[in-house]
């Protein structure tokens, strides 16, 4: 009986503390009131209060850090002090929102920058000097650790397909297409394995094109792109820069980070 009563004030609870989220032709509703209004250009939507005047923008950011590790995040910014922006977590209420719902939905229920009078300065002001961290699950940090490490190496595949980084040539692909390309991809009609060699000329591995997976001369392999489905799916086939970068992780002695 007494969980049966904590349950049911649990409810009534949320029920008076809920609130009715609304947007229609560009007008935002709190609770059947009119608080803001929104408009968008592609993923960036600029909120404006009732007064015609805009006041901050939210932009949906979707990017690949590495191999399919994508970010999903926003990147808020004042119309009336563009000096910086802040990068942050957003909510959705539910799956299937689209992008819009989800800035409103933020604005309100994460971060309190629309109330039931308006646009709130204060908090939009707070929320610029001390914006929460993010939250980043293990399998993005270590994305975003990786990606550090490939950025100091700063590689880049010529024409003929020479490895350099930074500048300075470092190694070479062979069994390439006549076609080759430096920027195009691999594709399943790709049935030779791409080899990769250091400039001594010492063999450090290759991509198997039929598996996809890339495999070292010291033994290890790793999957570079899977065949997912959303934004990702484009990454199915990997650029000869991504299997470069990806063999300079696996192997370190393949190419050292140069001191700066």
């Amino acid at each position: 009986m007494k969980d049966n009563l904590i349950i049911l004030f649990t409810i009534f609870s949320f029920l008076l503390n809920a609130q009715d989220i609304r947007t229609k032709r560009g007008i935002v509703s709190l609770d059947g009131i009119h608080v803001a209004k929104i408009s968008n250009k592609s993923s960036l939507y600029t909120f404006i209060d009732l007064k015609e005047t805009p006041i901050y923008t939210i932009e949906f950011i979707d990017e690949s850090i590495v191999d399919s590790v994508r970010d999903s995040y926003i990147r808020l910014n004042r119309i009336y002090n563009r000096d910086s922006s802040v990068e942050l977590d957003y909510i959705s209420p539910s799956a299937f929102s689209g992008e819009e719902k989800s800035a409103v939905y933020t604005s309100i229920k994460e971060f309190k920058i629309i109330d039931n009078r308006g646009i709130n300065i204060k908090n939009l002001d707070e929320l610029f000097k001390n914006p929460p961290k993010r939250k980043l699950d293990n399998k993005t940090k270590e994305a975003y650790s990786i990606r550090s490490k490939i950025d100091k190496l700063n590689i880049t595949v010529n024409n003929v397909g020479e490895i350099l980084s930074n500048g300075i040539p470092v190694g070479y692909f062979t069994n390439l297409p006549v076609s080759f390309g430096s920027e195009d991809v691999i594709s399943d009609k790709t049935f030779m394995d791409i080899e990769i060699y250091d400039a001594n000329s010492k063999y450090i591995g290759k991509y198997i094109t039929t598996t996809k997976h890339i495999k070292t001369a010291n033994g290890k392999t790793f999957t570079l792109y899977r065949e997912i489905s959303g934004r990702a799916s484009i990454l199915k086939f990997p650029a000869y820069k991504s299997i470069a970068e990806r063999i300079a992780i696996m192997d370190p002695n393949f190419i050292k980070i140069q001191p700066q």
